[in-house]
């Protein structure tokens, strides 16, 4: 415990000393956030100088071992840090599917040449990552998906169509799942890392209610990806996608967890009792799920969380963000429904509403969430 108490005094000397001022201001919206890359254009000096110091230091990924460009905290040290940048209101210096998503995935299944060149990429914001699950035919039912790729020896010769993946027009690479055989429907996949600026891959947005366009339809023409790029064992992709999934669900959880260091009922203005009473339930169902996330990523990082736990989490995080944002609504009134103002910020309250509605569909359906859990957990007959 000494030891902790040490790092911790350490560590907020640090944060105080390195943290910008302009980065200890809340996120207004996605265009703040930092999501590196060879193309990322950067708001301002102090995004930059933030990513900088926290990547030199291994922050960025900071339970990452040292050799790929991690800080090589152990699980209780890297909980202090989360606590002591939460303190100063410290803004996450670097946001990435490469951190959420691939890099785990990479970590369990890549081989050293991989880990040691992509992950360290990921760690100092040098490569931005989207994702190639979802397809035309293939979204719930993921193991269906028909992009093809053909081993020519030296590489795979990849054709299909990708949708619903988020960042694609700004994204540097694509993690992939292809079909590379036929013969069984979870047996024939395979995991794929490739370039998206190789030729024959395109991107197109798709325009949401919302009025913004996170998610593309993403094509591939006789893309040629060279073999080491392949994840793990060719047809034994679905082991890495379902691993890479629980994590992609772990971080979708995580908008349950927007705004519990302030509760909904402090940041509204006057509304009344009825609503009140809604809002005081919200914010006690929002402190509980927060204490339920800490313990779930306590048992993560110990390897105890039950393998159907990232959709239990998944679900709540995601019902409870949409409640969030209906509340935000009805407590506004008329004026958070305006949409184009400089005073509600171009609608951002309306826009982010709309927004949520898309989170019980990303990463796995609700209803293919609560499936996961009545078959795993509850063990409920039929299920």
């Amino acid at each position: 415990m000494a030891e902790l108490e040490t790092f911790r005094a350490e560590t907020r000397a640090w944060l105080e000393a390195n943290c910008p001022a302009e980065m200890r201001t809340p996120l207004r919206s996605e265009k703040d956030a930092c999501w590196g890359g060879r193309s990322f254009v950067f708001q301002s000096p102090a995004q930059k100088q933030w990513l900088d110091v926290m990547a030199s230091r291994g922050w960025t990924v900071p339970d990452w071992p040292k050799a790929y460009g991690g800080g090589g905290l152990s699980p209780a040290e890297t909980k202090i840090l989360k606590e002591e940048m939460a303190a100063i209101g410290a803004r996450p210096p670097l946001t990435s599917f490469g951190i959420s998503m691939l890099g785990p995935a990479l970590l369990k299944y890549g081989n050293e040449e991989q880990k040691t060149k992509y992950l360290t990429e990921i760690a100092l914001g040098q490569i931005r990552w989207c994702q190639g699950y979802s397809e035309p035919g293939a979204g719930s039912d993921l193991a269906g998906l028909q992009t093809k790729a053909e081993d020519r020896g030296d590489h795979y010769l990849v054709n299909g169509q990708k949708v619903w993946t988020s960042y694609a027009d700004q994204a540097d690479w694509i993690f992939c799942l292809v079909r590379t055989s036929s013969e069984t429907k979870h047996g024939g996949i395979s995991f794929l890392l490739f370039d998206m600026d190789s030729p024959g891959v395109s991107t197109k947005p798709i325009l949401l209610i919302s009025g913004n366009s996170p998610f593309c339809e993403t094509f591939f023409d006789d893309v040629k990806v060279p073999g080491d790029q392949l994840v793990g064992e060719v047809n034994k992709g679905w082991d890495v996608a379902k691993y890479l999934l629980g994590h992609e669900r772990e971080m979708i959880s995580g908008m349950g967890l927007v705004g519990e260091k302030q509760t909904l009922g402090a940041s509204v203005g006057e509304v009344d009792p009825l609503l009140r009473a809604e809002i005081a339930a919200f914010d006690v169902d929002a402190l509980a799920f927060a204490a339920m996330s800490e313990r779930f990523i306590d048992q993560l990082k110990a390897g105890e969380a039950h393998p159907a736990m990232p959709s239990m989490m998944k679900y709540a995080g995601t019902e409870l963000n949409k409640r969030r944002h209906e509340l935000i609504i009805a407590a506004g009134g008329s004026d958070t429904l305006e949409w184009d103002s400089e005073r509600s910020m171009g609608g951002k309250a309306a826009r982010d509403w709309l927004r949520t509605k898309a989170n019980s569909i990303e990463g796995g359906t609700s209803e293919v969430q609560l499936g996961i859990v009545a078959k795993h957990i509850l063990r409920l007959p039929g299920a």
